[in-house]
């Protein structure tokens, strides 16, 4: 964000002169600030450097919308003092009123409490674009509330091109109808990551109750047109959450409804994918994302190319070489049969690349057979057959499969005396399978059980962790997200008919 403020050129010189100054020196903070802010007075290598001296801290912008700062000499720490010496991080509210863009900011926070939003402040270097141009323009907004003006009315208007800036931005009014419209019939007039940030953006609004969560989901309709990684697998992070709450309430119909939606949405991304490592990096990220996804759901062209994919490496004995892109979604359509699995599970005993025991061991964690998920989570625990270090991975693991999320609970509850010993109590282990295993819970009933078995705990053994609390938190959240959101979900996805029905998503 601070090198986008500066800008590239700017910002290098800083830190050169930053480096050069205290070479060998003990520094604080305050020593960093200074020298991006007093650029001008570099040594002589520095200024013949430096092009645009239009950053310098005595030197003032005159290019009015577009501007960092006014009538005031450039801070950098009284800018970056904002972003270090308080907690949090902004949500920045965008109005466009004709040409007027109306500003405010608070501070983002999940909470009903409004003694812990009062009082913070940012200086907050935006940039924004507008359906004008392709210029990208800048202000500084040092107060609660300000005002930009637009030369001319514009159809839409951006802000965090690129997501340089750590805000959040909420656009209030007609604003997200108009970011709706320009994704549905011109996503590409601005760039994957400004898609994958509106994405984050208004799935994260919706949970604090700025944005209706039937507008996320329209917005959401365009992602069928998109190919961007950074777009996709935002989207997939957004909606995937939304069934994994339904699988642990038992809601079959609308959790197959949620599933076979997005499923549509990627359908035709999903068959254009080679089952191969071509590609650049991304494309074979997206595309290991894509086919995990569409094998895990049961889409019927993937399920079928990773059955025949597994018999032929099961056939050769696992000699077969599989592109490494594939071996998930081939792995994971593999471990749904006994025979299937026990082959895995053989293979994860004699390989000796860390990288394949550990995708075997994903895989055979996703398998329906709830036998073999308590199998792994108890050998686990002995540490003879499988690995005790691999245990909180295959614990949280199991917890995310709809199949076996009630067995790891029960796995933990029943050997907690066990787990806190094997690796200590406050230990990131503990702490990650406590929140691992409940944070997808979203009924009063399971809190209730959960606070039981907490609460029946002495302090020796537990009781006091911050991890506890944090699970209490996050239950309770999703109990307030179902409430409100359910009946808009369950009514939008009935507006919005599948093309053809799912079973057993």
């Amino acid at each position: 964000m601070l090198r986008d403020f500066l800008g590239p050129e700017a910002f290098e010189i800083g830190i050169i002169r930053y480096l050069k100054r205290y070479s060998y020196q003990n520094t604080v903070n305050s020593h960093l600030w200074e020298s991006l802010t007093d650029i001008c007075s570099s040594d002589a290598l520095d200024e013949g450097r430096m092009k645009h001296t239009e950053f310098c801290s005595k030197h003032k912008l005159q290019s009015g919308s577009s501007k960092w700062y006014s009538d005031d000499e450039l801070d950098v720490r009284a800018i970056m003092d904002t972003w270090t010496l308080q907690e949090g991080f902004p949500l920045v509210t965008v109005e466009v009123k004709g040409r007027e863009i109306r500003l405010s900011q608070e501070r983002f926070l999940r909470t009903d409490n409004p003694s812990l939003t009062e009082g913070f402040l940012w200086q907050i270097p935006l940039t924004y674009m507008t359906s004008a141009s392709n210029t990208v323009h800048r202000f500084l907004l040092k107060t609660k509330t300000d005002v930009l003006y637009l030369p001319e009315d514009v159809d839409w208007v951006k802000f965090n091109v690129n997501m340089s800036g750590y805000y959040m931005v909420h656009y209030a009014g007609e604003g997200w109808n108009s970011i709706i419209k320009l994704l549905q019939y011109n996503h590409t007039a601005i760039s994957g990551n400004d898609r994958a940030s509106l994405i984050q953006n208004v799935f994260q609004l919706v949970s604090v109750g700025k944005v209706r969560l039937d507008t996320a989901l329209e917005l959401s309709l365009y992602l069928s047109k998109e190919t961007e990684i950074m777009a996709v697998t935002q989207g997939f992070g957004e909606l995937v959450p939304l069934y994994k709450l339904m699988e642990k309430r038992d809601m079959t119909v609308l959790e197959n409804q949620m599933k076979g939606y997005i499923v549509d949405l990627f359908r035709n991304l999903i068959d254009r994918q080679e089952w191969s490592d071509s590609g650049s990096v991304s494309e074979r990220v997206l595309r290991s994302y894509l086919l995990l996804f569409a094998c895990v759901r049961n889409h019927p062209p993937c399920v079928a190319k990773a059955t025949q994919l597994f018999n032929q490496w099961k056939d050769s004995d696992g000699t077969m070489s599989l592109p490494v892109d594939i071996t998930m979604a081939v792995f994971v359509i593999g471990a749904r049969s006994p025979e299937g699995w026990d082959f895995l599970f053989e293979k994860y005993r004699t390989s000796m690349q860390m990288s394949v025991k550990s995708r075997i061991k994903s895989a055979m964690t996703v398998t329906y057979l709830q036998d073999k998920l308590k199998w792994m989570m108890e050998q686990s625990l002995h540490g003879e057959v499988m690995k005790t270090q691999d245990l909180p991975d295959v614990v949280v693991s199991v917890g995310r499969n709809p199949h076996g999320y009630k067995l790891a609970w029960d796995f933990l509850r029943a050997n907690w005396h066990t787990l806190i010993k094997k690796f200590d109590l406050g230990s990131h282990s503990v702490s990650y399978m406590v929140i691992g295993v409940t944070n997808q819970y979203s009924t009063r009933e399971m809190l209730q059980e959960i606070r039981s078995f907490f609460d029946s705990l002495t302090e020796e053994t537990g009781s006091k962790m911050r991890c506890i609390q944090q699970t209490y938190e996050t239950i309770e959240d999703n109990i307030r997200w179902m409430d409100t959101n359910l009946p808009l979900l369950q009514a939008w996805l009935n507006k919005h008919q599948l093309r053809r029905p799912h079973e057993d998503l």
